[in-house]
């Protein structure tokens, strides 16, 4: 069993900054992929960004450059810088991952609440 825990939500203002982390436990051989989604209410849960083992790193249009996507591979961590937060990033984040156990298996984090307003 694997387990993801996130942590760094919370309220700020619009053009403030907060920082995502996620950590994998559990039965872990190798993270292939690991990525950040959110989803607001009403809304369709979104990739907001992924990082890959060779580091190769996506982005929703909507948050580049102003989000950087990272990993460590020997905590087994991801985290998410997030500057000039809009209120419009305002969500409940998730962590995912691509996991090699037992199997290859896809796992999700319990989510993080970001709030952007004044």
């Amino acid at each position: 069993q694997v387990q993801l825990v996130e942590s760094g939500g919370g309220l700020v203002q619009p053009g403030g900054s907060l920082r995502l982390s996620c950590a994998a436990s559990g039965n872990i051989f190798v993270i292939y992929t690991m990525g950040w989604y959110r989803q607001a209410p009403g809304k369709q849960r979104e990739l907001v960004a992924s990082i890959s083992r060779g580091r190769s790193i996506n982005y929703v249009d909507s948050v580049k450059g102003r989000f950087t996507i990272s990993r460590d591979d020997a905590k087994n961590t991801v985290n998410l810088q997030m500057n000039s937060l809009r209120p419009e990033d305002t969500a409940v984040y998730y962590c995912n991952a691509d996991v090699l156990s037992a199997g290859l298996i896809n796992y999700w984090g319990k989510g993080t609440l970001v709030t952007v307003s004044s």
